[in-house]
């Protein structure tokens, strides 16, 4: 039993007790204040929970996220958690990466790979649209999608940058690498200029291919990006109490 039902017990408990009014106003008086107390206590310890629980983050992108031709062990999301983990960071990070997928993909997903409870996301797009030579103009509309319904939903967003294959041109490489800052700015989330910084062109942390990374270089990413995603849980669980 609990608030106004709780109070009304209470005082006709105490109307069938010999007493004097001033007594009885004290003793009114001295519950109402205890019932404030546990009030307050109740909330203070559901906010504190709250903030304790561990962050859900989901990592929405292309191969790179989804851990093309690597055991799913060593996927970015899987390999992102346990490093989360091993610095006492509760986190859990969901992988909603679809190998082949374009900025226009992960938009036309982007509601039901995002579930409700996300507190973050990592935006990792825009590899296959260089590698395909899509429209600029395309992919930056898709991506400005992306972040302007995650910004409704009030959710954190760390997004990854890309930049062109040399062999796409300058003209190519000038308009579309300018997509990620951009819109960063615009919708005032965090930025990670490169996500495969330190690891492009390196054939030791690269498979077959020369695209995908090694399990050796997810190490690399998730160490380089380690920062972002601190400042990103730090954002998700500002949001979180808001």
């Amino acid at each position: 039993m609990a608030g106004p039902a709780w109070e009304a017990s209470f005082m006709r408990t105490f109307r069938s007790q010999p007493r004097s009014y001033g007594t009885f106003v004290a003793k009114v008086q001295r519950f109402r204040l205890t019932f404030a107390w546990v009030a307050v206590f109740a909330v203070l310890a559901a906010a504190s929970a709250a903030a304790d629980a561990p962050v859900k983050i989901v990592a929405l992108g292309d191969s790179l996220t989804a851990g093309f031709g690597l055991p799913g062990g060593d996927a970015f999301p899987v390999k992102l958690e346990k490093a989360l983990k091993a610095k006492g960071i509760a986190a859990t990070v969901a992988n909603a990466g679809v190998s082949g997928d374009t900025a226009s993909g992960g938009l036309a997903r982007v509601d039901w790979s995002i579930p409700d409870g996300t507190d973050a996301v990592i935006v990792e797009l825009g590899a296959n649209d260089a590698l395909r030579g899509i429209d600029s103009a395309v992919t930056r509309k898709a991506i400005d999608a992306i972040l302007s319904r995650l910004k409704e939903r009030k959710i954190a967003v760390l997004l990854c940058g890309m930049r062109a294959p040399p062999n796409m041109g300058a003209d190519y490489a000038k308009t579309f690498d300018a997509i990620f800052p951009a819109l960063a700015e615009k919708h005032g989330v965090l930025l990670y200029p490169f996500f495969l910084d330190g690891v492009a062109a390196d054939a030791k942390l690269n498979q077959g291919d020369g695209i995908h990374p090694t399990a050796q270089g997810v190490d690399v990413i998730v160490t380089r990006i380690m920062p972002h995603i601190e400042q990103l849980i730090a954002r998700a669980r500002t949001l979180r109490g808001s």
